[in-house]
């Protein structure tokens, strides 16, 4: 589950700041669905960002 089969998205890391601005070292996930698509013409299962699904990038099967 580590990044998108399509965009090749995967989690991106910075800081959450405080209002005394105090930095925390965080990550922000993918938001990653498990999907059954056509790769090289036969149905796979891979992992596919929301993002991708929404925008018609790859067409479920």
């Amino acid at each position: 589950m580590a990044k998108c089969f399509v965009t090749g998205k995967k989690k991106s890391f910075g800081n959450s700041r405080s209002h005394a601005m105090n930095a925390n070292k965080r990550t922000w996930k993918v938001n990653l669905q498990k999907v059954r698509i056509l790769v090289d013409g036969k149905p796979k299962r891979v992992w596919v960002s929301a993002r991708a699904l929404k925008s018609g990038k790859v067409q479920r099967v």
